[in-house]
């Protein structure tokens, strides 16, 4: 069991060092237990821009580093998405999430792979390949990143692969689609008996308004935690028995290769 706790913020444009403390504020008056998950959205240091020589990370990995010190100073879990620079083309960055544990150790690292079309992320931002997770709380945790929301064969494989109990989106996602954000999370609990926690940025980019509505859904598809509209900070207990008591009793997922 852990506790999980969702930074949702107004992502200040392409500026590291604001949104580092933006977070700090967030979190400063929050009593977070040894443990918990801290959970900051996609590309939370620069939002969602399609500038990769500045949303990439530089050498010494500004973002990385301040997750690694959160992690210490919290004894807690920190997830988060930043790009990175793709190793093959050199003109491409890659949307990339990682997990650092307290003693600064990387648990995972993913990198997003449904880039988006429709805002020519995929024409700045190489796909990844691999779904991955990690144990944590004694349970079974499998990021992804915004728009692999709507693919729903990347969580199956996350259960076949993984076999995640828990699903963290972190997204940058529009308010033009909030229904759409909601009904899909909500599709991805039922369908894979998990918990599926959604965290996503509020405020406004020069491109987009975002409506926060960080959420989690339970494994019966039941809303448990809902940050609202604007900033803030969603918390929810994450119990591994409402996971493994109800895939026993309603044994769907055994069905999959029948």
């Amino acid at each position: 069991m852990f506790t999980v706790f969702g930074c949702q913020y107004d992502i200040a444009w392409e500026d590291r060092d604001a949104n580092f403390a933006r977070i700090r504020a967030l979190l400063a008056e929050e009593e977070i237990p040894a443990g918990s998950l801290i959970v900051l959205p996609e590309m939370y240091a620069t939002g969602f821009s399609m500038n990769v020589p500045v949303t990439a990370e530089p050498d010494e990995a500004p973002a990385l580093e301040f997750m690694k010190a959160l992690a210490a100073e919290r004894n807690c879990v920190v997830m988060g998405g930043f790009a990175t620079h793709s190793e093959t083309r050199p003109e491409f960055g890659r949307n990339e999430l990682r997990a650092v544990g307290p003693g600064g150790g990387e648990l995972v690292r993913y990198q997003k792979i449904r880039t988006f079309r429709y805002t020519r992320e995929f024409d700045h931002y190489e796909r990844g390949r691999d779904v991955v997770g990690f144990e944590w709380g004694g349970m079974k945790v499998c990021p992804l990143i915004c728009y692999d929301l709507r693919f729903p064969e990347l969580f199956r494989r996350g259960v076949a692969e993984q076999e995640a109990e828990v699903f963290i989106v972190i997204a940058s996602w529009p308010g033009v689609r909030v229904s759409h954000w909601l009904a899909l999370l909500r599709a991805r609990a039922i369908e894979n008996l998990a918990y599926v926690i959604g965290i996503n940025r509020s405020g406004t980019d020069p491109n987009h308004v975002y409506p926060g509505r960080s959420v989690v859904f339970d494994p019966h598809g039941e809303l448990i935690a809902d940050a609202g509209e604007g900033e803030g900070v969603l918390k929810a207990a994450i119990d591994p028995a409402v996971v493994r008591d109800w895939r026993a009793e309603f044994p769907a997922l055994l069905d999959l290769e029948a």
